[in-house]
């Protein structure tokens, strides 16, 4: 698909009705009239009839002189409906839960608007009470609780000053992102947001989101890869997927505080003499290095080829891995300061190399999440976020059709030892076989832990793609059950990863809840199917079948 070249420039302001309006920071070429009469609108042009419905619907948007907005995503769809999605700020302040989407017709004619949150937008006073410092040290004492008082290394806090429409009425609030290492030397963060009048927690939430050539990998046997050819040998870089690479991070962690690094575990590129690269067995440092790359390029094409986005923000740009990182180290995740994946080796007992082909597709799926609804990573959008994470990352699975690791609705099947005690992570049949997670929606279901509050989702999203009841599939027994003891009948998981990504992209925010989710799923499901079809049907039953009503 042929896109007009776009160039960055300062943010450009429509002061109208006394409303500062913050149209864009992309804006396009001068088009030709032949462009002009393209059906299909650009993003620019996206972005310009979205800035002017803001100016004429700013009431309803909530929208006042002591706000800001700026964009955040761009969905253009086939018909060329319009879906401009926008952060806001209040006199300069981040406003957490200020986001909200709108939708334009074809011609560009507002249509409506999806809102984190409808609370009017007024605070008495932009001065806190609570200093900087002492909501620093007030994360600090969260970070050490959470990790169960153990003695943390070089702990750093940075307080910024916010406002918090999430939690009821907008107040002022510090968010302060706090990190450290553990005894071993690997990372811990959290994100903690404090009342800026009192002093007091209003929530808390992890900062790390958990979870030609060929090559012979751990658990995906041997693959193709695209490398690229340097002097006599190859590097394991791919030029076909946005230069996206694989180095060595040598055992290395970061130590990087808020986008601010003092150093970086290193990313050593792998280079190999004959473009055969690793030996399928740990002993082989390559070995993992294959399947990250691997992983890599399955999300890359499952994301191009079945969603049309190219790349992790869209933009055509490739992500890079780092594998061996850390000591032991039981966990692998996404860090958009770095627009890059990191993965452990696992301490041997309870977690090998984390690696896998579904934890690459959830954890680069996190990335997804970040660029376009950015789900509050806490309560109800928390459990939503990491959902959104397992049902795209098994879609990733199903869509590479490898045979030595065939797609399945387990998440971490293939890093899991017998020290883990469980078959997987997770079981998106029913999601309490893990002895943690919810099969159905409950009003205390936002107070687990996100990895756990994500089974409502995971068991809406199996029973919507394969229904209800005992069944084997690829070799794997499953046996779904419904709150209301209703029988669901599937429509497929190609469909239902459709619906997800339209749903996460177009109608989600940063607040949404179950509730929320299934309106913005119903909402999807009507635009690709019709309102009223079996699809469109099928998902209000689903969610019916986990109590989301």
């Amino acid at each position: 698909m042929s896109r007009i070249r776009q160039h960055v420039r300062g943010s450009r302001r429509l002061a109208t009705a006394g409303i500062a309006v913050t149209a864009a920071t992309l804006v396009a070429t001068a088009l030709s009239p032949a462009a002009q009469a393209d059906a299909r609108p650009t993003r620019a042009t996206a972005v310009h009839n979205a800035a002017s419905a803001l100016v004429a619907h700013a009431a309803s948007l909530g929208l006042t002189s002591a706000q800001d907005t700026s964009v955040r995503d761009v969905v253009v769809d086939r018909n060329g409906t319009q879906h401009v999605r926008y952060d806001r700020t209040y006199r300069g302040l981040p406003v957490l839960g200020g986001d909200f989407v709108v939708h334009l017709a074809p011609d560009g004619a507002y249509r409506n608007a999806d809102r984190a949150t409808r609370s009017p937008l007024s605070l008495p006073s932009v001065t806190p009470k609570v200093s900087g410092p002492r909501a620093a040290g007030l994360a600090v004492n969260a970070l050490r609780a959470a990790n169960l008082g153990e003695a943390l290394k070089q702990v750093k806090a940075k307080p910024e000053l916010v406002v918090d429409a999430l939690h009821g009425a907008p107040k002022l609030a510090w968010r302060t992102n706090v990190a450290g290492q553990d005894s071993l030397g690997n990372p811990v963060a959290r994100t903690v947001l404090t009342d800026a009048r009192t002093g007091a927690q209003i929530d808390a939430w992890d900062s790390i989101e958990t979870a030609a050539g060929d090559g012979a990998s751990l658990y995906s046997g041997t693959v193709a890869l695209e490398t690229t050819q340097s002097g006599s040998s190859y590097q394991l870089k791919d030029p076909t997927r946005g230069n996206t690479y694989t180095g060595d991070a040598q055992g290395k962690t970061d130590l990087c505080f808020f986008g601010i690094c003092f150093s970086r575990a290193p990313a050593t590129l792998f280079t190999d003499a004959d473009n055969h690269w690793g030996t399928g067995a740990t002993s082989d440092r390559a070995s993992a290095a294959v399947d990250a790359q691997y992983g890599t390029n399955e999300t890359w094409d499952y994301y191009k080829n079945v969603h049309g986005r190219n790349g992790i923000a869209g933009d055509g740009k490739g992500s890079y891995n780092r594998v061996h990182y850390g000591s032991n180290y039981n966990n692998a995740f996404w860090d958009d300061s770095c627009f890059c994946m990191t993965y452990g080796d696992g301490d041997g007992t309870t977690f090998g190399p984390l690696v896998a082909l579904d934890v690459a597709g959830h954890e680069m799926s996190h990335g997804v999440t970040s660029k376009t609804a950015a789900l509050t990573y806490s309560g109800e959008s928390g459990g939503l976020n990491e959902a959104t994470s397992d049902i795209l990352g098994t879609m990733v699975e199903w869509y590479a059709n490898n045979s030595s690791d065939p797609g399945d609705y387990l998440i971490g099947e293939k890093i899991v030892k017998p020290g883990f005690g469980k078959a997987a992570l997770r079981f998106m049949d029913r999601p309490s076989k893990d002895g943690n997670s919810a099969d159905y929606w409950s009003s205390s279901v936002g107070n687990l832990d996100v990895h756990y509050s994500s089974g409502v989702a995971n068991h809406f999203a199996y029973l919507l793609a394969e229904g209800s009841g005992a069944k084997t599939i690829n070799g794997v027994s499953y046996d779904s059950p419904t709150y209301n003891g209703s029988s669901v009948t599937g429509i497929g998981r190609d469909k239902v990863g459709k619906i997800w990504y339209r749903a996460l992209t177009v109608y989600m925010t940063s607040s949404t809840n179950y509730a929320g989710a299934r309106t913005a799923t119903l909402n999807a499901a009507k635009d690709l199917y019709g309102a009223g079809s079996t699809e469109y049907n099928a998902v209000a039953a689903a969610w019916s079948a986990v109590n989301v009503n």
